[in-house]
């Protein structure tokens, strides 16, 4: 049985809420901020086809580079950082372990 992982959540500058994750259910970090209270519209359901679920990468491990799909749809996005992704795209494996994010404001 794989170990849980811990990811954070940056509310605030400085503020930031730990949650822990079990790696062997296959989630995306999408799934993991719905199921922990955030409020994530995820319109598509995890699809890469609305960028609802966007959030901006601010530091931990390496993640896998963006496929097509998810570079698509963050180019609709009125304001992207260095670290956008798509957290339907970020699946949480023991690799993910340390992450931390910052949700995107509403319609950015």
């Amino acid at each position: 049985m794989e170990e849980d992982i811990r990811i954070y959540v940056e509310e605030a500058p400085g503020q930031r809420r730990e949650i822990t994750a079990p790696t062997d259910m296959g989630l995306s970090l999408m799934e993991l901020l719905k199921a922990s209270g955030y409020d994530i519209m995820a319109t598509c359901g995890g699809m890469a086809l609305c960028a609802t679920c966007h959030v901006e990468v601010l530091a931990g491990p390496a993640l896998p580079e963006p496929e097509d799909a998810e570079l698509d749809m963050l180019e609709t996005l009125p304001v992207v950082h260095l670290g956008s992704r798509l957290s339907c795209q970020i699946r949480l494996t023991p690799r993910t372990d340390g992450l931390v994010v910052r949700l995107a404001p509403t319609g950015a």
